[in-house]
């Protein structure tokens, strides 16, 4: 097998199972519930931990891989990961799980700064939006599998099987990556700016907790108060640096920007889709873990179909025009589920996920798209990852508005449907508006 061909199967190989652990997770969260009898609340920093693991070292572990190697970064991840999936399996409280979902997170960050950039250093600019659809459609692929195989693993075999499942495919990729012989950089051998990078993953790790924590913890809005001034204290510091870890010309650049931004606005519309719905189906409806998967695969299944197609079509097209009318079908998607109610035709609720999903995809690889042909491959590392950070930013952000909603419903712990389906009205009636905001955005990045 070719050298870009290892590279192509490990990046889809991680490409899909990142995003099926993560599925099947938010599938698993009721059985986690029974197991350390915790609120859904409290069980959002299982998904929000990993989260704030991965945005707090993503950029500075881009700028490492450009200087140091991007193989070299990407397979220390891999064996990070692989030990720390299977150390989750073995956690016996909630606090314990979740600090190896945070470590989990720092692993995945090593990953996720370094894999676009891997894939289209491999390949040429005319096939950048093919491949790039392809690794989406991975994606979503284990966002589709993620609901059905982990909602049967957790129904006979208990979620702790999820993450044992996961580690095997990790190991599948790992030795994939290892056979690869060639190493990629960007600048090789720029320094790091390590007080760059301190100031960055502190201002991050408080902002995104702070947010995440607001209703529950009181010291919360001082973390994040704190976290904002040390982020304008990072782009200050940054300013200054003779290797800054993030290029702050590149965001002079429109279509650079406002793509990144529209990644984030829509990942922080879109993300808690799973985990809303997992309660719903399951709490709600009283559907089990395994016919809750089998009706949540519908939407990441039409992502996958449809993201290489949208992302072909992105290199013929421009990204903008196919990347906002994807948005705007997410964004109606979003309001019907303002709908929802305890009668809900499961058949009209499958038509909306349709909806979301073709959606998703026509927004997600024009996009990704559009970001890396704004810039020069040497910087492939550093934008990669900071594209990694807006989409990571937004997947915080939505579990942060999820957690701050359902903080507010202290009911929903109990057997009270009609609180429950309030709470995810409003939560779907802000992530519909968010949507709607992002369609601006995408069109305004110009050409």
């Amino acid at each position: 097998m070719s050298q870009a061909n290892l590279i192509f199967l490990t990046v889809l190989t991680t490409s899909f199972l990142g995003p099926f652990m993560g599925s099947s997770i938010n599938i698993a969260i009721p059985s986690i519930a029974e197991t350390f009898v915790f609120p859904p609340a409290m069980l959002s920093w299982v998904v929000t931990a990993y989260l704030l693991g991965s945005v707090a070292v993503l950029v500075p572990f881009g700028k490492l891989a450009d200087s140091i190697g991007r193989k070299k970064i990407y397979q220390s991840g891999l064996i990070c990961l692989l030990v720390t999936t299977c150390l989750a399996g073995f956690s016996v409280s909630l606090p314990m799980l979740i600090v190896f979902r945070l470590l989990q997170g720092l692993s995945l960050a090593m990953i996720f700064s370094t894999s676009m950039a891997l894939l289209i250093s491999g390949h040429t600019a005319q096939d950048r939006g093919k491949v790039i659809g392809y690794s989406a459609a991975a994606t979503y692929m284990g966002l589709s599998f993620g609901p059905v195989i982990g909602g049967l693993i957790t129904q006979y075999l208990g979620w702790r099987a999820i993450f044992f499942f996961t580690a095997a495919g990790l190991l599948v990729s790992l030795v994939a990556i290892v056979k690869v012989k060639i190493e990629w950089y960007g600048v090789k051998g720029e320094k790091l700016d390590v007080f760059g990078s301190f100031l960055y993953c502190t201002s991050s790790i408080a902002v995104l907790y702070g947010l995440s924590a607001y209703a529950v913890n009181p010291w919360a809005f001082g973390i994040l108060g704190s976290g904002v001034l040390l982020l304008v204290l990072f782009v200050y510091e940054q300013t200054k640096s003779q290797q800054p870890i993030i290029e702050l010309y590149l965001f002079r650049n429109t279509i650079f920007a406002m793509s990144n931004l529209a990644a984030m606005i829509h990942y922080s519309s879109t993300f808690a889709i799973g985990f809303v719905l997992s309660l719903y189906l399951q709490l709600v409806r009283g559907f089990d873990a395994s016919t809750a998967g089998l009706i949540l695969l519908i939407q990441p299944l039409l992502m996958a179909i449809f993201s290489p197609w949208a992302g072909t079509l992105s290199d013929k097209i421009q990204p903008r025009f196919v990347a906002s009318a994807g948005m705007f079908l997410t964004m109606l998607g979003l309001f019907f589920f303002t709908f929802l109610t305890q009668q809900t035709p499961i058949w009209l609720l499958g038509l909306n996920l349709i909806l979301i999903g073709i959606g998703f995809a026509f927004f997600s690889s024009p996009n990704s798209n559009a970001v890396m042909g704004a810039v020069d491959p040497p910087i492939y590392g550093v934008a990669s990852s900071i594209l990694s950070v807006m989409r990571l930013s937004g997947q915080a952000l939505s579990m942060a508005v999820v957690t701050v909603i359902l903080s507010l419903y202290p009911q929903t712990s109990g057997v009270s449907a009609t609180v429950m389906l309030h709470s995810f009205t409003v939560i779907f009636a802000v992530q519909a508006f968010c949507c709607a905001c992002g369609v601006f955005v995408s069109l305004a990045r110009g050409t």
